[in-house]
């Protein structure tokens, strides 16, 4: 039996490896749409996200994150568009907040037939004079930190099968 939203779930993956073609507009709201009604603590909605698609920016954001892994490589991949999730460090819920609306745009990414990885290191950089200098630019309150960002596009090249689960990954308690 097959079910459209467990497929959805089921078939999506983290990709590494990204076409240089935009995301359509249409597209990238309903997935920035998704992510605005991810459930969030006391209904607070503590996450602001940000859509990157400014190639001077993606590269300023590509250079920052870098430095935090010690790299020269791209920690977004190549992907198009860079989605930038920020929370309201003053509601306790902020990292389960942003990191719930991430995952409900990825879902909605994937069910579009769009890609996105998960990236990290974003907590680190925007804590940096230079991260606070593109909230301060952005007009975004000094009260947010980085939750997380989604590389997003359309994968190149063949999509990987998903890994085995781990054994008790899930039980039930009657």
């Amino acid at each position: 039996m097959s079910n459209a939203v467990i497929d959805n779930i089921l078939s999506r993956r983290s990709v590494r490896s990204y076409l240089d073609k935009e995301v359509c507009e249409d597209d990238l709201k309903l997935i920035l749409k998704a992510g605005e009604y991810a459930p969030s603590g006391m209904g607070k909605q503590s996450p602001v996200i940000v859509a990157v698609q400014s190639k001077e920016t993606i590269d300023k954001l590509v250079k920052m994150n870098a430095e935090i892994m010690g790299t020269d490589l791209n920690p977004y991949y190549g992907a198009p568009t860079i989605i930038i999730v920020l929370a309201d460090k003053n509601v306790n819920t902020y990292l389960q907040d942003g990191s719930l609306a991430i995952g409900t745009m990825m879902l909605a990414a994937n069910s579009l037939g769009i890609s996105t990885c998960w990236i990290n290191r974003e907590y680190e950089m925007f804590n940096t004079k230079e991260g606070r200098d593109l909230l301060n630019k952005w007009g975004l309150s000094d009260d947010l930190v980085g939750v997380g960002a989604l590389a997003l596009g359309y994968a190149k090249g063949k999509i990987k099968e998903a890994k085995p689960r781990k054994e008790n990954y899930s039980i039930i308690i009657k």
